[in-house]
């Protein structure tokens, strides 16, 4: 069985040699750096980070899951596994505004990781006319829970890619849990899925 070390310097080797983080502008020698010294968890947190600046294969997520698995770091494995279904199936991110308590039908917050599915009209119509709703998963940016009333960065994970392609930056999709509508979400980004060549 791999060591989280051998786990993640195979992903540090999935990476583009020149692939730079954003911010920091870190890269994999700096990450081969902190594995040298034995900085798992360093190395695991600046590995996501070129994942965010490269799009990365499934491959290379299942990779940092399984080493996140073996330090005993949940969270980082579901946001390794999230990312890995984002990669071998597509997704989008939005700036998701749930409706308030009185407004809406949801009257508890969404925790980040929470794994809620719920339903969404992105503009299909059934034969009779009426909205054909879409199911996507729904991953929270960032730490903090959204509340009713609030918004926040989303993630979505389509069960059906194919019937979200229509999408573009500034659409606007509806979320449904029942009815009223739960929330708005304005579209940001359509990311395709990600193979080892692209």
């Amino acid at each position: 069985m791999d060591s989280q070390d051998s786990l993640l310097l195979k992903a540090a080797r999935l990476c583009p040699v020149d692939v730079r983080t954003g911010e920091t502008g870190i890269g994999t020698t700096d990450v081969l750096e902190y594995l040298k010294h034995d900085e798992w968890e360093m190395a695991l947190l600046l590995l996501e980070e070129l994942g965010d600046a490269h799009p990365q294969p499934p491959e290379f997520w299942n990779l940092l899951a399984d080493a996140a698995r073996l330090m005993w770091l949940s969270g980082d494995v579901a946001w390794c596994e999230w990312r890995r279904a984002e990669a071998r199936n597509g997704a989008i991110r939005a700036e998701l505004c749930l409706a308030s308590a009185e407004n809406g039908c949801r009257t508890k917050p969404v925790a980040p990781g929470e794994g809620l599915r719920p339903m969404w009209n992105i503009g299909r119509l059934a034969p009779d006319g009426e909205p054909l709703l879409s199911i996507a998963f729904l991953w929270i940016e960032g730490r903090d829970p959204l509340a009713p009333g609030g918004c926040s960065p989303v993630r979505l994970l389509p069960m059906t890619f194919e019937h979200w392609r229509h999408l573009k930056p500034g659409d606007l999709i509806m979320m449904h849990e029942m009815r009223p509508p739960a929330g708005t979400a304005r579209v940001v980004e359509i990311m395709q899925p990600v193979t080892a060549d692209s």
